[in-house]
């Protein structure tokens, strides 16, 4: 699913127009990527919740030439699926 998917889907679900659906999905988006800049969690009930971890700096290896190089440390974002989420998925014997 894409935006404009996502977009549509809440048109046919509430009383919104386009414009407004749209306003709404980047909304979220902008609330969510300020908390994660902020280094707060973001927990969504039933999808699941996003945080960021420090990963140190590391060494790697260059697949093409099998040099050694220096992975710079990053913050890197983590999602974590949700159980109703993840049940779906789940295989059932």
């Amino acid at each position: 699913m894409r935006k404009t998917d996502l977009v549509k889907q809440l048109c046919t679900l509430g009383e919104l127009n386009r414009v407004q659906a749209d306003d709404v999905v980047e909304a979220i988006v902008e609330q969510v990527t300020n908390a994660l800049a902020r280094g707060e969690r973001v927990q969504l009930p039933g999808l699941g919740s996003f945080a960021v971890r420090h990963r140190k700096a590391h060494t790697g290896i260059n697949p093409q030439t099998g040099q050694p190089l220096r992975i710079a440390a990053k913050n890197q974002i983590f999602f974590k699926a949700g159980k109703r989420l993840r049940d779906p998925f789940q295989h059932k014997e």
